[in-house]
């Protein structure tokens, strides 16, 4: 009893702003999927495609692994927001939160943008790098933007980091001609950074969302495993996101 006492006394005097809630549990599992999706990109398209040792199933294998784990980090995002609304948020939670979006949502796709430009038959390496910047930065300056800019409730000012990065790499997936690709990932960035404004996933906004990332993981498996009709599954599924974002 005593010694319970005296961790309950040392949890209470510990200060508030080092104290996790349950939402920022969330929060450090978008990032994790984040640095996930970096790794299962450098391991198994990066590294096999230096080497010249990986085959193209074991590509397909990562590239949908890393996607999957964005797709995941996105719905720790979501529910990181509606558990903050209905239970208490740490002080550093907003922190954790722009910081975790910035792994899973601006380095993860911005590197995988990189990496495509690397592999791909048709792409240019340096015009590619160029992208994945332009796309980090977008999603850096679009929650630099977000900590200071108050918006009217329920509305964001630009496309949120999230849905702009799936976007990018359904572009990538779509593997149309790499001029077109290029083009299209500058659009989007250009999207998260501008003034257009997008409804906060609430209510039906959150359930169908969730509901399309949901789909979106069955796409990529089917893609994955090679099932019949898996490929045009996920290019209508690719398709379906960019015409969204447009």
């Amino acid at each position: 009893m005593p010694e319970a006492a005296e961790e309950e006394s040392a949890e209470d005097d510990m200060p508030l702003s080092l104290r996790l809630s349950i939402a920022d549990t969330l929060t450090l599992g978008n990032a994790t999927c984040g640095f996930m999706a970096v790794y299962f990109t450098t391991t198994g398209i990066l590294i096999p495609h230096l080497t010249g040792s990986g085959e193209s199933g074991m590509a397909r294998n990562s590239a949908a692994t890393a996607v999957i784990l964005m797709l995941l980090a996105a719905v720790f995002d979501l529910f990181d927001g509606i558990v903050a609304r209905k239970l208490r948020s740490s002080p550093m939670g907003a922190e954790l939160d722009n910081l975790s979006d910035l792994i899973s949502f601006g380095l993860a796709p911005a590197y995988f943008v990189l990496v495509y430009g690397m592999v791909a038959d048709d792409a240019v390496q340096k015009m590619s790098a160029l992208a994945a910047i332009v796309v980090l930065l977008a999603v850096v300056l679009r929650l630099a933007r977000f900590s200071c800019v108050t918006m009217k409730d329920g509305m964001f000012q630009g496309m949120p980091s999230p849905f702009g990065a799936l976007t990018v790499v359904s572009i990538v997936l779509l593997e149309l001609p790499f001029i077109p690709t290029l083009l299209a990932i500058i659009g989007v960035a250009w999207l998260m950074v501008s003034r257009v404004e997008y409804p906060k996933p609430r209510g039906v906004l959150a359930v169908a969302m969730l509901s399309w990332i949901i789909g979106a993981m069955g796409l990529l498996a089917a893609w994955a495993f090679d099932a019949p009709g898996g490929q045009l599954l996920l290019q209508a599924g690719c398709a379906l996101q960019i015409a969204l974002a447009a």
